[in-house]
């Protein structure tokens, strides 16, 4: 017998700060997408929501208030990657897309390829079946024009 654990026996690692911090900030960008109610009130709803208090506040504020302050930048950047307007996509999408892309343009202590990933997990937990695989195309594409240097390192180290 194994003394490997199955799957279903594994303990599933605990959520970091910031992986809270993104995923609370996504609840909060797909209500503004949706209701487009102001920044404060979302801000409000949100700091009330389980969970919160285990979360990188600053990172939640720079995304949520950054996305939404940004969020014509955002989506001109995006808008260069995606296949139809950026207001035709998803909301789970749109809003994970605009987080990667803010941590892409803002948050240069995140790796490019970590802020991609992050993203990716976002849309695997609360997208749609391959949204995903969507997500991780846009962001990488979009990681060439944002982070020109950094991923001309990593693929040259690739290669």
């Amino acid at each position: 017998m194994s003394t490997e654990p199955t799957a279903a026996r594994k303990r599933a690692a605990p959520k970091s700060a910031r992986r809270r911090s993104r995923e609370i900030a996504l609840q909060g960008l797909y209500e503004w997408l949706i209701s487009g109610a102001d920044a404060g009130t979302i801000d409000a709803h949100m700091r009330e929501q389980d969970g919160f208090d285990k979360c990188d506040r600053a990172h939640f504020d720079a995304l949520l208030h950054g996305c939404i302050a940004e969020a014509s930048a955002l989506d001109a950047v995006l808008a260069r990657h995606v296949d139809r307007r950026t207001n035709q996509l998803s909301p789970v999408e749109h809003a994970v897309l605009m987080i990667g892309a803010y941590e892409l343009t803002h948050c240069m202590e995140v790796p490019y390829r970590v802020a991609i990933n992050e993203a990716v997990e976002l849309a695997k937990s609360f997208g749609g079946t391959d949204g995903h695989k969507y997500v991780n195309g846009v962001l990488d594409k979009a990681a060439g024009d944002l982070r020109p240097a950094e991923v001309a390192q990593r693929r040259a180290q690739g290669a």
